[in-house]
């Protein structure tokens, strides 16, 4: 995504965040819907704090992932007869996109951090590829339309 105040979003932005972020998520969600009927399974898609508080200058990006929360929401409500759950991991890690947005804005991890319970950045597999793992066994089998923070508790649903 590209980072600019609401106001000067323009649309190649919303372009590039929805193109990138929440269509292809919609379109695999539809593609993968018979295979996963005829077996059940999981959907596991992914969300961002910066939707869910608002973070300044990341109007476009935070759409993205809100509208992938919706339909997330909504498939979990379709498909919960046809065997399927559908949840959403939102995560704070370390991962090359974190990195360069880091590097890109000087300052940032700290204040990133100074938000976090547990300040430090989750590690993409040990931290949020566990909880995918959970979310797809069948311990999370009653389990569906859930948003799970694994950010360090940098945001807390109420």
């Amino acid at each position: 995504s590209r980072q600019a105040p609401l106001l000067e979003t323009t649309q190649e932005m919303l372009d590039l965040s929805f193109g990138t972020g929440f269509y292809p998520t919609f379109w695999l969600m539809k593609a993968a819907h018979a295979h996963l009927a005829e077996r059940g399974g999981s959907v596991i898609n992914f969300a961002s704090g910066a939707g869910i508080n608002g973070h300044p200058t990341q109007g476009s990006y935070a759409a993205a992932k809100e509208a992938i929360r919706g339909i997330s929401r909504v498939a979990a409500n379709e498909w919960a007869l046809d065997g399927i759950n559908v949840n959403i991991i939102s995560p704070l890690a370390l991962t090359e996109g974190v990195e360069n947005y880091i590097e890109a804005n000087p300052g940032i991890e700290k204040r990133l951090l100074a938000g976090t319970p547990m300040r430090r950045f989750g590690d993409p597999e040990s931290d949020i590829g566990r909880v995918a793992v959970f979310l797809a066994s069948e311990d999370a089998s009653y389990m569906t339309g859930q948003t799970l923070m694994v950010d360090g508790g940098s945001v807390m649903l109420r």
